[in-house]
């Protein structure tokens, strides 16, 4: 059996995918943390976007486990935050979702190995 064809390597890969398109985007808004007008960008959340794509969702599969939650805020701009000249970047906030992509990134290709691990030991190599 190729590992690769599994579903969670599938998951994983488009998870990756996902984290290296918004660190684009991310890596966007603060080059232009001085462009005047600018407004900040962001991707709409992974577990929306596999809710939409048929993929797996996270759920509850226990009433004591935490319920999956998503970041409210998240790509959207408060009243009032802007500059003079109408840029809309907050520096603190744009490295903020950087840091949680890294490590988000950082959590699955951990997962990622680990499991290829497994593979490789059950596969005897």
């Amino acid at each position: 059996m190729d590992p690769s064809r599994l579903a969670l390597f599938d998951l994983a890969d488009r998870r990756l995918a996902w984290i290296g398109r918004r660190q684009e985007v991310l890596a966007q808004n603060i080059a232009n943390a001085d462009t005047p007008g600018w407004k900040t960008r962001d991707l709409k959340p992974f577990a929306e976007l596999l809710a939409r794509g048929g993929g797996v969702a996270p759920w509850q599969t226990q009433p004591n486990h935490l319920a999956p939650r998503h970041r409210a805020d998240e790509g959207r701009k408060l009243a009032g935050e802007r500059a003079p000249d109408g840029n809309a970047v907050v520096l603190d906030a744009e490295l903020g979702k950087i840091a949680d992509a890294e490590t988000a990134h950082s959590l699955v290709t951990g997962l990622y190995s680990k499991y290829l691990g497994m593979f490789r030991t059950v596969a005897g190599r």
